[in-house]
């Protein structure tokens, strides 16, 4: 495993993250028990993953209270989060976010967790975080509930990170959680720039998102953005447009090659893997590992991309409360 420092919070993280939510939710969402779903994340941990991404939204917080049982705390780096509102738009009250914080800590286990996130922030929402929850979010960061305070974006409603620019603006914010990956570009422009300037440490999600996992989606994708005149009409009579990234000296699968770009993009910390199968979690770590994408490759990745805003940010349904 290789370890980086996630900006000015200090802490030394695995540039592989193991991801607890998205469409597999360990496994959960797909009728397996919290057993199934623990051991997913200590297979993840035994081979030097030391970042986990939680949140109470997730419904996976009590499968990672049980793999990091017995394991020294300090040899992890725990990240949870909280909604500020509910999907039908309901303001969630300040109360019960604290309360979720409480809840959270009982949940995993743990007298604190290392980053406690405000979850799908977006741009309408974001002058509530900062006056309302934000100070008495802070009181209880002096209790030693969580040491570092972080934000994430709702991707398929905001691409173009309205509110990680706002963000970038004040100075509590020592995370955030940014939607990156080789038909969605466009971070590297509106967000990256600021995160490096201030320091801010940096999770990469939907690096691998159903739009490359999923046989058919890309190609059914690409066929729809160039029925909208947003990509070169050749690339829809290709079986796979991401071609070019494969065979000798490439990648061995474009799975490998969103990792990688992802990983190695200037200003990107941890990039987060998540899985419902216990067999793809060495192969997507080894993906991460690898060395960048030939410099051509990225080229053309920018040439023939990098204009598209809001691809493959698909919205993921929680787990039914249990």
């Amino acid at each position: 495993m290789e370890y980086t420092t996630l900006g000015r919070t200090g802490l030394r993280v695995s540039v592989a993250g193991i991801g607890c939510g998205g469409s597999s939710k360990l496994g959960l969402a797909a009728g397996h028990d919290d057993a199934h779903a623990a051991g997913i994340v200590r297979r993840a941990l035994d081979l030097g993953v030391n970042f986990i991404d939680t949140a109470s939204y997730y419904g996976t917080e009590a499968a990672v209270g049980a793999a990091i049982r017995g394991r020294a705390r300090e040899s992890l780096v725990i990240s949870t989060k909280h909604k500020v509102s509910s999907r039908d738009g309901a303001i969630i009250p300040v109360a019960d976010i604290l309360a979720g914080l409480d809840r959270s800590l009982r949940t995993l286990g743990t007298d604190h967790v290392d980053v406690f996130c405000m979850h799908t922030v977006q741009p309408h929402e974001y002058d509530r975080v900062m006056t309302e929850i934000i100070p008495p979010l802070l009181r209880e960061k002096e209790k030693g509930k969580f040491r570092f305070l972080g934000i994430t974006e709702f991707a398929g409603r905001d691409p173009r990170h309205e509110s990680m620019v706002r963000a970038l603006g004040d100075d509590c914010w020592d995370v955030m959680m940014i939607a990156f990956h080789m038909l969605n570009q466009n971070a590297r422009r509106l967000v990256l720039p600021g995160t490096r300037e201030r320091n801010i440490g940096t999770l990469i999600m939907f690096a691998v998102r159903a739009i490359f996992s999923t046989p058919g989606r890309l190609r059914q994708d690409i066929a729809a953005l160039v029925a909208e005149g947003r990509l070169p009409a050749a690339l829809a009579q290709k079986d796979n447009a991401l071609d070019f990234l494969l065979g000798e000296d490439g990648a061995d699968s474009i799975i490998e090659a969103a990792y990688r770009y992802a990983r190695h993009e200037p200003g990107a910390n941890v990039v987060l893997f998540g899985t419902g199968n216990p067999g793809h979690v060495e192969p997507n770590i080894r993906a991460i590992l690898k060395p960048p994408l030939r410099h051509s490759d990225r080229a053309t990745i920018a040439e023939l991309f990098g204009a598209l805003e809001g691809v493959g940010l698909d919205e993921v349904n929680p787990l039914p409360q249990r």
